[in-house]
Parts: C-alpha cells; structure tokens; sequence
C-alpha cells in the first residue's frame, strides 16, 4: 500500500508541475515563433555583453592614433578580404577620433542592456508598490496616486526625461533617472489593473474572512496573481528604455564621449552619414536588433500568458 501511495504522490505532483501557470506560460511560449526568435537574439547579446573582452579586438575608448594610416581611419578593412598588410585589420573600420567601431559597438551592447534592465527594474519597483496600494486601498489615497500618475502621463515622455536631465545636468546616471520617472505611471496603472482585478476573486476574500493581515493579502496573495502582465510591459518597457536612453545620447544629454554607447555614437557621427555612412549604420543596426528582441519577446508573452489575446 505504501507503494501505490509514494506513486500516486509522485504522479499528482507531476501533474501539478506541468498544470502551474509557470510551465503552461513555457509551454505556450515555446509555440510562438516571435517569442523563440526575440528570446534567442536576447540571449545572444547577453552572451556579447558577458564576454566583450574577449569578442573586442581593441580598447573601445583607446585612440589608435599612430597604429595606422589617419587617411584610411574611416574605412573598413578585413585583411582576409584584401586589406592592405600595412593596415591593421578593423572590421567596421575606425570613428573620426580614430576608435576601433566594431569594439564599441561590441561593448556597447553592455552599456544598452545595463541601461535597459536597471530603468526598468527601479520603474517597476516604485511603479508596482504605489499601484499596488492604490488599487488595494482605494478612496483617496488611491485618487491621490493616480492623480499625480496622470501629471506624468500629461507630458510625452521624451521630453520630461529631457527637461529631468536638463535640470539634473548631463550624464547616463541622471538620464537613467530621468527614463525611470517617465515609466513608473505606465506600471503603477498597470499594476493598479490587476489589483483591482485579482482583489475580487473569492479566494482573496476567503483570506480576509480566515484573518489574513493586509500585508499577507496584498503581496500574499494579490500580488503573484497580478504580476503576469506587468512581465510583459516590463520586457516591453527595456526596449523603449533603450530608445529613450539612445535618443538623449544622440542629444548629448545621457552617456558622453567616450563612453560605447550606441546613441552617443550616432550623435558623434551624424555629420558622416553621407561620407563615412557605416559609422552611422551599424550602431543604428545594434539599437534596432536589440528592441526588435525585445519587441518580439513581450509579444510572444503577452500571447502565451492570454492566448486569447492572440485571437
């Protein structure tokens, strides 16, 4: 009889295991293709960030000024493709202060992911807990947070992250404050959704009729039932992060020279997009392959946590 116990115990856990919401969620996003290919792309540019020391053939911030011909900086050059043998091998050639591309651009993925993940980390913390207490407490606290939420929302965010860092001054640590203050009112109402939501549901009522704390019932119980979409506008939100933060490095208010950032490299050399147009190209191409992972990557979620959404 033990036996027949300790199996059927097994077998109910299993199928317990692959009934969770988390393995039904892999489960669907395994299905969408969007998902596989944002999913793959991002692992493969944390790979390049993880081991940039290694993949870079330069210093991305050292001057290689004297190690070649100044007149052939800007130029291309692979030595198995014919590069002349005087001329050290750049694959993406050099920037106008003479900075091997393909290593910044390299290191820049660090830089863009960092920025990426750590906005929307701090948004999401601060935006969660007073959507949370909002929705949970409701009356005036609740008008009162969201209120203050709908000022933010009132101005594009572009240009109050641009008059946050122009009262802040220049720099990537205000600019990164700047791009969280702007997203913390999308995932206060977000979170302010589901808590409205889940706080209905019978089994949240069951807890507050055993006795249950407002602590235990708010991050207890309301809180993992209300997380699902926030996950999907988070993976959503590090790829217009990433936008925010390349367009106020464009402007020359977020990372400054000579620090790889992908944007502060388009703002360096947007006057040789007609003479040198790869030096623009290729750190446009890196921002664009980096939010279409991610963009693929919250679509495929959104779709596997609510599959019909996708109807």
């Amino acid at each position: 009889m033990a036996v027949k116990k300790e199996t059927f115990s097994n077998e109910t856990q299993r199928d317990y295991r692959s009934n969770s919401l988390f393995f039904l969620t892999m489960r669907n996003l395994l299905k969408q293709r969007s998902a596989i290919v944002g999913g793959l792309i991002l692992i493969i540019l944390v790979l390049v960030a993880i081991f940039a020391p290694l993949i870079a053939p330069y210093d991305p911030e050292a001057v290689l000024i004297g190690v070649e011909d100044v007149k052939k900086r800007a130029d291309p050059c692979i030595h198995l493709l014919g590069c002349p043998e005087d001329q050290p091998q750049h694959i993406l050639g050099t920037d106008g202060n003479v900075r091997d591309v393909f290593s910044r651009i390299i290191f820049g993925t660090r830089v863009s992911l960092f920025i990426g993940f750590s906005t929307v980390g701090f948004a999401i913390v601060i935006g969660t807990f007073l959507g949370a207490v909002g929705g949970y407490t409701g009356g005036w606290l609740d008008n009162l947070i969201m209120r203050l939420m709908d000022v933010l929302l009132a101005f594009p965010s572009l240009l109050l992250a641009i008059a946050i860092v122009s009262f802040r001054g220049r720099g990537l640590q205000n600019a990164l404050l700047a791009i969280a203050i702007v997203t913390i009112p999308v995932y206060a109402r977000v979170v302010r959704g589901s808590v409205l939501s889940v706080k209905e549901q019978a089994y949240v009522a069951a807890s507050r009729a055993l006795g249950g704390g407002h602590l235990h019932i708010l991050f207890g119980r309301i809180l993992p039932n209300a997380i699902p979409p926030l996950i999907v506008q988070g993976t959503l939100g590090i790829a217009t992060a990433i936008l925010d933060a390349a367009a106020l490095s464009f402007l020359g208010l977020g990372a400054q020279p000579p620090t790889p950032e992908w944007g502060t490299m388009l703002g360096s050399e947007r006057n040789q997009v007609f003479t040198a147009p790869h030096l623009v190209f290729f750190p446009g191409l890196a921002i664009m392959i980096t939010v279409l992972a991610f963009n693929l990557l919250g679509d495929g979620l959104r779709d596997a946590i609510d599959p019909r959404l996708k109807q």
